[in-house]
């Protein structure tokens, strides 16, 4: 396996896309291995439905966490040494997962895999950063490709251990691939970064909240990034509660399979890259926010209808992977120089947004069964229609005054050189 170092012709070898795409997948995949198993786990650990949804809102809060504090040190540190201890540590907190003895400790196995799986965040950035700048939507595309598998296959993949060795199996074996892919990045990646001259961890941290200031777009982004992040997250924390009752009583190994239906929305990701590296990544989001909303019609109808749900599953994922992608292209373009920092703010506020779509989940399917969680998820899409619509106005705006600034300033030099 090569790769084109940055610097030569900003390549980047099929082989390190690879590679990095199932890194990413394989990081991610350890904070949603419990959700097809959250009855299963709730069974053997004492939990009540409440509790075992916790499980799911704190792996994403750890996960945002870890955003927050770990990803921006990708402008700092030296990137390949950042990223191996990442995965490093993830495998040993997976570990911890995998022998807990009460539902707290399980928690707490949780909550540090998730900190130190956004070793995937480092990831995604570092192969931006060796490729083309023409191919930047391609392979954002193709990194998200794995990212998302991973957090749609990992369900898959925890049904289907769990019938062979108990629940506990699935945490086993990420273990042992995320150990390896550490490996595989120490010797295949190349030195990125590292410069004794950058600025210190507070000053780091700092910047990173002071993008939110300076960057418009970063802004609207981040708040469309989030709600259609709160979307997908309903319907994969409420799926399982609804897949295990009337009329379906699945176990929790077809339950798992259903992560292969969300992998089909996953596979278009590269497809909306390179509409995105075409000039299309408005279109791009516009069609998938609309077809997030539209998607929950089809889900609704899926609490007796088998058709409709795998209908609705495709959609959503399909349009969620179009509204992350595009935004990503357009996010990565800001600034080269603090790209681990626009990727921290971004995908904190998109993880946070998870995090808060799993927990009112959790109260909602309570109080109001299916039909209420469809309400809530419909109510995220709709928002994430309204904030790119508001976008759009608000930078037709910022380019209008831009305009009509510089031709006032023309008119200006105009009426100082014929006064000369």
């Amino acid at each position: 396996m090569t790769t084109k170092r940055p610097g030569t012709d900003g390549g980047l070898s099929r082989g390190l896309l690879l590679l990095m795409s199932v890194a990413t997948g394989l990081a991610v995949a350890g904070n949603y291995f419990a959700q097809p198993l959250l009855d299963l786990i709730g069974r053997e650990l004492g939990l009540g439905p409440t509790s075992a949804a916790l499980m799911v809102t704190v792996a994403q809060g750890g996960y945002a966490l870890g955003l927050i504090l770990l990803v921006p040190l990708g402008d700092l540190m030296e990137r390949r040494r950042l990223a191996v201890s990442l995965y490093a540590a993830t495998a040993v907190f997976l570990l911890v997962s995998a022998t807990a003895a009460n539902g707290t400790v399980l928690l707490v196995g949780t909550a540090l895999t998730a900190l130190t799986s956004v070793g995937a965040q480092v990831v995604v950035p570092f192969a931006v950063s060796l490729a083309a700048p023409a191919e930047r939507g391609k392979v954002v595309g193709t990194v998200m490709t794995g990212l998302l598998l991973g957090l749609l296959l990992a369900r898959t993949a925890s049904g289907g251990l769990s019938e062979v060795g108990g629940w506990r199996t699935a945490y086993w074996v990420n273990a042992v691939l995320m150990a390896l892919t550490a490996v595989l990045l120490r010797l295949f990646l190349p030195r990125q970064g590292g410069d004794s001259g950058g600025p210190t961890y507070p000053g780091l941290l700092r910047s990173t909240l002071a993008l939110f200031r300076y960057e418009p777009l970063l802004r609207w982004r981040s708040a469309i990034g989030a709600l259609s992040m709160a979307s997908f997250s309903v319907l994969w924390t409420a799926l399982t509660f609804l897949l295990v009752r009337s009329p379906y009583g699945w176990s929790e190994s077809a339950i798992g399979l259903f992560g292969l239906v969300g992998a089909v929305g996953a596979l278009t990701a590269t497809v909306a890259g390179r509409l995105a590296d075409r000039g299309h990544v408005q279109i791009v989001t516009g069609a998938g926010a609309l077809l997030l909303l539209a998607s929950w019609v089809a889900v609704a109808a899926g609490a007796r209808s088998l058709v409709w749900l795998l209908i609705g599953v495709i959609v959503l994922d399909l349009a969620h992977q179009a509204v992350l992608n595009s935004t990503q292209n357009i996010i990565y373009g800001l600034r080269a120089e603090a790209r681990n920092r626009i990727n921290s703010a971004f995908m904190t506020s998109f993880f946070i947004g998870g995090a808060v779509g799993s927990a009112l989940t959790s109260v909602v399917w309570v109080r109001g069964g299916w039909m209420a969680v469809c309400v809530l998820g419909a109510s995220f899409s709709a928002g994430t229609v309204v904030l790119w619509v508001l976008e759009r106005i608000a930078v037709g705006r910022a380019a209008n005054k831009s305009l009509k600034a510089a031709a006032r300033r023309g008119h200006d030099a105009q009426s100082s050189t014929a006064a000369r």
